[in-house]
Formats: C-alpha cells, sequence, structure tokens
C-alpha cells in the first residue's frame, strides 16, 4: 500500500486505540475555540491530567507503529 492508506485500518483495534487519544488531545487542545470548559476538564481528569500535546503525540506514534508492521 502506498500513501495514506498505509496508515487508514479501520478494522484495527490498534488504529481505534490510537485515533482515541489524537480525538481527545485535539478537543482538550481547542478549549478556547468551543468554550466546553467542564467536558474538557473531565476529558483532563478522565486520561491522568497528561497534556494534550503528549495524547496527541501518542496517537500518532501508535499509529505509525501500526503502518510500521
Amino acid at each position: 500500500m502506498t500513501g495514506w492508506r498505509k496508515y487508514w485500518k479501520p478494522k484495527s483495534v490498534t488504529f481505534w486505540s490510537s485515533v482515541t487519544p489524537i480525538s481527545v488531545g485535539v478537543f482538550m487542545a481547542s478549549t478556547p475555540l468551543h468554550g466546553f470548559d467542564a467536558l474538557a476538564f473531565t476529558a483532563d481528569n478522565l486520561t491522568g491530567n497528561v497534556g494534550s500535546y503528549a495524547l496527541i503525540n501518542g496517537g500518532l506514534v501508535g499509529i505509525g507503529l501500526r503502518a510500521a508492521l
């Protein structure tokens, strides 16, 4: 496979376990734009107060590792 299809594996559990932290991280990072402070605070507490940058990077690493295998 070439291009982005190498990374897009919607039937893989690894793919979804990597997309989830990316989604949560983007949601937490964009709090000033959407204004859902209570939901972002809850997501921050559920993830163990890990920063949004760490969630996004961790998700990208997971997708990259999945594509390498």
